[in-house]
């Protein structure tokens, strides 16, 4: 556990710009402070401890603005950034150096038993607002685009934006995970080949209503020659 919480202290000076020294990171991140009192409810929680465990899951909700079930099992180095209105169920499973931001669920789909959360494999993505739903899996490497909606598994190296997400292929790209301007727009890409189709439509009907018109011409000097 311990080694965990030193991941989870130096991955953000790693990540965030704005971490400037220990003892403001210390008492002024809620992601970190929500991931310390997880990583010790989780510990009770897996002695089978009654209550308490949910207890102070309650009170690090109140502090932090950040809900997780002290069932969830979250990695080493995992940053919760800036953190208000993050979920995290009881079945999640979280892989080491995973990047959350604000307002992100990773939750269930109805009342079904068992598992019933996604798993996020390592160095996972998830951008601001983002719902990442069900027992799914969602491989290393992935980015998922802020406001995205996941229902299905998404492979590893990969970016998923939209709802419901839709899964874009980065071959061979290394990403800086904080640089969420470079996410590709899926939706732009097909709303431009429309358009193009659309331009070649027109051209095609300029090209045949000129043939038209030249055999209606033909047509007429022929009956005046006759």
């Amino acid at each position: 556990m311990f080694s965990s919480i030193i991941a989870d202290f130096k991955i953000i000076f790693e990540r965030d710009p704005a971490a400037r020294n220990w003892l403001e990171v210390l008492l002024c991140y809620p992601g970190l402070q929500a991931l310390l009192l997880h990583r010790f409810s989780h510990w009770l929680y897996n002695l089978g401890l009654p209550l308490i465990p949910r207890l102070l899951s309650h009170f690090g909700r109140f502090f932090t603005g950040v809900e997780i079930h002290p069932g969830a099992t979250i990695g080493k180095g995992v940053f919760i950034d800036h953190g208000m209105g993050v979920v995290i169920g009881e079945t999640a499973i979280l892989g080491d150096y995973c990047l959350i931001y604000q307002g992100v669920t990773l939750g269930g789909t109805g009342k079904e038993k068992g598992k019933r959360h996604p798993t996020l494999g390592e160095n996972v993505v998830v951008g601001a607002g983002a719902k990442v739903l069900g027992n799914i899996l969602i491989g290393n490497e992935v980015r998922i685009g802020a406001g995205s909606v996941v229902l299905k598994d998404v492979p590893s190296d990969c970016t998923v934006v939209g709802i419901p997400g839709r899964v874009v292929y980065r071959a061979g790209a290394k990403v800086d995970p904080l640089d969420h301007s470079n996410l590709p727009d899926s939706e732009a890409k097909v709303i431009r080949t429309l358009l193009d189709h659309e331009a070649a439509l027109r051209d095609r009907i300029e090209q045949l209503e000129k043939q038209v018109s030249e055999l209606q011409k033909q047509s007429l000097e022929a009956r005046y020659i006759k």
